[in-house]
């Protein structure tokens, strides 16, 4: 796999009263370093690929080069004496050269296979999600894979009634699936994500659409926590109110794909981060080894 593909995660989020500012934030730097890290690594990876391709070529030449010398090697022994030593170089450096293009093809599958572990991970949670959530052409529910990371979007409609942050019976039997997958894999984080459209909202103790969001959010995982037994250390809450839109809030419709819930699921990213930071300490792709 020539390219590395990691999941954006979008944390300008206002925590509720169960997560704390601090963890948010810290979550928020986390994600920044960790997708420097992958913007680092996938440079490095792609100038590893550029250098074997430059090896290859030159190991080439030198294959050509000294099965040249081999055949006319006792004519030049005989006219120039000092060649032999010349021809010993030369053999030398192509053992280099080869055990160099071998070390760095060891370096580019370690990469390519932590890549290959983190996608068929992902892979299958995803089918586990769609397994259990049944008929996914309903346009309320979506599962999908963006940039390496997992994401169930449930529409407002389906969680919510109108202007509301409590949960409706029916979305309760959606969220007790989306349970059963996360609570099988206990090595996962999330993050549950309460959007909004554009519209003015106040009601009561709520100020505006970030505190609905965040309400919302908060609503999900105390579902998650208290009816479906979902370790509370796992989970974040976040309010994105309407500053992440799908669509243009311009008409009703619009504005319907941007009321939304959303769970983020973190599968041993830091694993993997890990073990991209130790492929590119190779000195073999020019790391420093320490």
């Amino acid at each position: 796999m020539k390219k590395v593909f990691l999941g954006t995660l979008a944390m300008a989020v206002l925590l509720s009263s169960c997560v704390s500012q601090k963890k948010y934030a810290d979550l928020e730097a986390k994600q920044k370093e960790t997708q420097d890290l992958l913007n680092s690594a996938t440079v490095k990876l792609n100038d590893c690929l550029e250098e074997k391709a430059t090896a290859s070529s030159r190991l080439k030449t030198l294959e050509d080069q000294n099965a040249f010398l081999k055949a006319n090697n006792q004519e030049l022994i005989n006219n120039m004496g000092n060649l032999t030593t010349l021809t010993a170089k030369g053999a030398e450096n192509l053992e280099k050269s080869l055990e160099s293009l071998r070390e760095k093809d060891l370096t580019i599958r370690k990469l390519q296979d932590a890549v290959t572990r983190r996608d068929s991970v992902n892979l299958a949670l995803v089918q586990s999600l769609k397994g259990v959530l049944g008929n996914l052409d309903d346009e309320d529910i979506e599962v999908s894979v963006e940039k390496g990371v997992v994401f169930v979007s449930i529409s407002d409609k389906l969680l919510f009634r109108s202007g509301s942050y409590n949960v409706t019976n029916a979305a309760k039997e959606v969220l007790g699936k989306v349970a059963k997958v996360v609570n099988n894999k206990p090595d996962f984080e999330f993050m549950v994500e309460g959007h909004t459209d554009n519209v003015p909202y106040a009601s009561g103790v709520l100020l505006d659409n970030w505190d609905l969001s965040a309400k919302r959010a908060t609503s999900i995982v105390r579902i998650l926590q208290k009816d479906f037994g979902v370790d509370p250390k796992r989970m974040t809450a976040a309010g994105r109110s309407y500053y992440v839109p799908l669509a243009s809030n311009d008409s009703a419709g619009d504005r319907a794909k941007n009321r939304r819930t959303r769970i983020v699921v973190l599968p041993k990213i830091d694993q993997f981060y890990n073990m991209i930071e130790e492929g590119m300490k190779d000195p073999a792709i020019g790391g420093s080894g320490n």
